[in-house]
């Protein structure tokens, strides 16, 4: 009988992808370079990043001049949630206001 492979162990999507912050927040503003935008259910399923809104967060301390929209998105089993957001990566720089907002 074949034996079983701890879950730590166990091939995954996101395996190699590092939970650190750090990676997280370089995987996130790789991501919207690319693509310009990314919402919370994309982050949280294409680049292993639980908590978006904090990493996001971060990289506005950081200075990154990214914008919030809410709306209505379908998750993966289509139901409908009111406020997701989708984060927009602008090329403008961020003032001083907008950086402790």
């Amino acid at each position: 009988m074949k034996k079983s492979q701890p879950l730590s162990q166990q091939a995954s999507p996101s395996q190699g992808q590092s939970t650190s912050l750090s990676s997280q927040r370089a995987r996130l503003l790789a991501y919207m370079r690319a693509h310009g935008s990314i919402n919370t259910f994309e982050a949280i399923s294409e680049l292993n990043i639980l908590r978006p809104g904090a990493r996001i967060a971060e990289l506005r301390a950081a200075g990154h001049n990214i914008r919030t929209q809410l709306g209505e998105l379908l998750d993966d089993q289509g139901r409908p949630h009111p406020l997701v957001a989708t984060y927009y990566l602008s090329a403008d720089p961020m003032d001083a206001s907008e950086v402790a907002a």
